[in-house]
């Protein structure tokens, strides 16, 4: 990606309120750590090697958190609005709770909560914690050529202002031309 339009990313996200605890130059390795079909819904193992060229919002979730379920919306409309622009949407189940480690209980919460994109099953927590993520959602950004743009933390929200920019840094990466 051109360095212009990944400082015009990087801006766009430390814009976002303090709280966000937004990273724009995260250097974290950011390739998926589970290999296994048993381990991946809804897809075939996936690799971001596999996903260049396209954009990907990595979404960190757990199916008994509040403010997962009420970002779902929020996902749902990326989905629908820019899929055939080039985004895909891994969510990636980490848990939080001792009854999300059961991987039934997290496939039945897949189909309660209509989640068709691929979910990798992150029952280890390696990828958690290959990526230093602290809280449930967040949502990590990944550019066109498969590097990490950031990560941002917190509840997303249709309409509100940091939703807003998050989308915005969405649309910046999704207009960037592959390669």
């Amino acid at each position: 990606m051109q360095t212009f339009m990944r400082q015009g990313l990087f801006a766009l996200i430390a814009a976002l309120p303090a709280a966000s605890q937004a990273d724009p130059a995260p250097a974290r390795p950011a390739e998926f750590t589970h290999d296994r079909a048993s381990e991946w819904v809804n897809s075939r193992p996936l690799t971001l090697a596999g996903l260049r060229g396209k954009v990907v919002v990595v979404e960190f979730w757990a199916f008994e958190c509040d403010n997962c379920i009420r970002s779902r919306p929020w996902v749902e409309q990326l989905e629908r609005d820019d899929a055939s622009r080039g985004l895909v949407v891994v969510g990636v189940h980490t848990p939080e709770l001792p009854d999300e480690h059961d991987a039934l209980k997290v496939r039945d919460a897949i189909r309660a909560l209509h989640i068709h994109d691929p979910v990798m099953v992150d029952e280890d927590g390696s990828y958690w914690r290959a990526m230093k993520i602290q809280v449930w959602p967040t949502w990590c950004l990944i550019a066109r050529d498969g590097l990490l743009v950031s990560c941002v933390p917190g509840e997303m929200d249709l309409h509100d202002a940091r939703a807003t920019r998050v989308r915005a840094a969405i649309d910046m990466l999704l207009a960037a031309p592959a390669g």
